[in-house]
């Protein structure tokens, strides 16, 4: 047994914010807008897809009340009946990544995939936003 004590990996995963020579580079975290849709267990679907329908996003993200991510809607999931709770719907556990991976890593592994957007939570699960795989390029490309 150990007492866990946070260190330099643990705050940048954190997306909190740096000073030197790395305070520049081009993360998940700096990249990630917090626009997605987002909302809880028990939201009807029928309100949550009319917000899916308008965002830029395929997808919700199902969070509790204090952020801590629990799931995705994907739009095409939201077909159903209207008054279903999103937790019925949901699934459970999506992929994420921490806010300190590389642009241009994660960019890549996003292309090598077919996919376009990366979700970007905290160590304990709590949301950040999300990061496209365009907006991820270009933010490496800035860099240098």
């Amino acid at each position: 047994m150990y007492d866990y004590t946070a260190g330099k990996a643990d705050w940048l995963a954190h997306n909190q914010p740096v000073e030197g020579e790395h305070a520049n580079l081009a993360t998940a975290g700096r990249v990630a807008r917090q626009d997605v849709v987002t909302c809880r267990l028990d939201d009807r679907v029928g309100s949550v897809r009319e917000r899916i329908e308008r965002s830029p996003y395929g997808f919700g993200l199902v969070t509790t009340e204090g952020g801590v991510l629990l799931g995705r809607l994907r739009r095409s999931a939201l077909d159903c009946d209207p008054g279903l709770p999103a937790g019925d719907v949901m699934e459970p556990g999506p992929t994420t990544v921490r806010a300190d991976e590389r642009a241009g890593k994660l960019a890549q592994r996003l292309a090598d995939r077919g996919w376009h957007w990366a979700i970007v939570s905290t160590p304990e699960g709590r949301l950040i936003g999300v990061a496209g795989r365009e907006e991820l390029e270009r933010a490496e490309s800035q860099q240098g």
